[in-house]
């Protein structure tokens, strides 16, 4: 099955960029987007499995309110992904399990 991007390019507009690395794959994606639009922008579609179950999850509100979009950002993890702008270099890693605690 082909993955089918949710986002598609207007004829003419190009917006800025910047160039960030997602679990090891360089994308370039707008500057001006959250590290969750990014991400899926960029046909990632997985960003965390539950602890119990390991069950795939995605953004869901996109406002902070839901934690499915935790990642880790420049090795910091249990960043809500949909509350973080994005920045050129940035290094996001998807999470797996149980969060650790600080």
């Amino acid at each position: 099955m082909q993955n089918v991007s949710l986002f598609s390019q207007i004829d003419g507009a190009s917006p800025r960029t910047v160039r960030i690395v997602v679990d090891g794959r360089s994308v370039d994606v707008p500057e001006y987007a959250s590290v969750a639009a990014a991400l899926l922008y960029a046909d990632v579609t997985v960003f965390r499995h539950t602890p119990v179950g390991a069950a795939p999850r995605a953004p869901y509100c996109m406002m902070g309110v839901c934690f499915d979009c935790l990642v880790e950002i420049d090795g910091l993890p249990n960043q809500q992904a949909c509350m973080v702008r994005v920045r050129d270099g940035m290094e996001v890693k998807a999470m797996a399990g149980a969060r650790a605690l600080v």
